[in-house]
């Protein structure tokens, strides 16, 4: 990975530090994209401390906003005319029905269409890559969902649990989605499902149960370097450039749920996500 170029979102903790550290560690240009400023400079200060590399950069950027996404993917191709690798690793978990400034429910913005937005306006400099790789961190919560496309945003009977696994079958839609229609052969796209990790997902955005609840849970899970293995090893391996379009666990691609084998329902999710994207064609460079 010396001197290639990776973009990690969610970069500040959890799955996204341990990745962005792993690539560091490598000898690899990080570009960290970071919510929270702050949080993003004492991660970025740690990261070089640990791996002795001067070479990692620091954007935030509010990924609920379509307008800070763009802007931030500005910044990123003037510092990365090539983006070797780009690892769609920020989520979220919502306990109420929240918008975001674009009016899109925020689980589905953050989850999905920040994956799918950033990819776009990375494509350009993920195809000029020799291996340019799209890693999307998805979950086994995907196979409880369903693509409500009728009511997308679950405004009749939203719950934190259907819309987060809504948006994790989203991933996979995606993924799958645009490996069948990508133009350049030299880019390849995976799903990831991390496991149960023990991250903050379930306590920053949620009411005092079901916070209660995720800290129960993940008592039970794996720590985040355990769970970041797949992914980097997704962004790093020689062996997997010819596996593009897989849902991959534990190193090994895997059978995702039967709903994400439904080609019209990837290609009615690609159509809409283009759609409340403005964008006209995914693969023209917007920027």
């Amino acid at each position: 990975m010396t001197g290639k170029n990776c973009v990690i979102t969610g970069a500040n903790a959890g799955l996204g530090y341990e990745t962005a550290k792993a690539m560091a560690l490598r000898g690899a240009n990080v570009m960290m994209v970071c919510r929270n400023e702050a949080k993003g400079k004492r991660a970025l200060i740690e990261l070089v401390q640990a791996s002795g590399n001067q070479n990692i950069y620091l954007q935030t950027a509010d990924l609920s906003s379509q307008k800070d996404i763009k802007a931030a993917a500005e910044k990123i191709r003037e510092r990365f005319a090539i983006v070797d690798v780009l690892v769609n690793n920020a989520g979220t978990w919502i306990s109420n029905l929240t918008f975001t400034e674009d009016n899109i429910e925020k689980m589905f913005a953050v989850n999905h269409l920040a994956y799918f937005y950033l990819s776009h306006l990375l494509y350009p400099a993920i195809a000029r890559a020799a291996d340019g790789r799209i890693v999307s961190v998805a979950s086994d919560s995907h196979f409880q969902g369903k693509m409500n496309f009728e009511d997308l945003y679950l405004t009749k009977k939203y719950h934190g649990l259907r819309a987060y696994a809504q948006s994790k079958l989203a991933n996979i839609l995606f993924t799958y989605e645009l490996d069948r229609i990508k133009p350049n052969d030299n880019v390849s796209t995976y799903a990831v499902q991390p496991g149960l990790v023990k991250t903050d997902i379930g306590v920053k955005h949620t009411n005092w149960l079901h916070a209660f609840a995720w800290k129960v849970r993940r008592s039970g899970g794996v720590t985040p370097d355990i769970g970041a293995k797949t992914q980097i090893y997704l962004s790093t391996a020689d062996e997997v450039k010819d596996q593009s379009g897989k849902y991959w666990d534990k190193c090994k691609p895997k059978k995702s749920s039967k709903r994400t084998y439904v080609e019209a329902d990837a290609q009615r999710l690609w159509k809409i996500s283009k759609e409340l994207c403005k964008i006209d064609d995914f693969f023209k460079d917007s920027l």
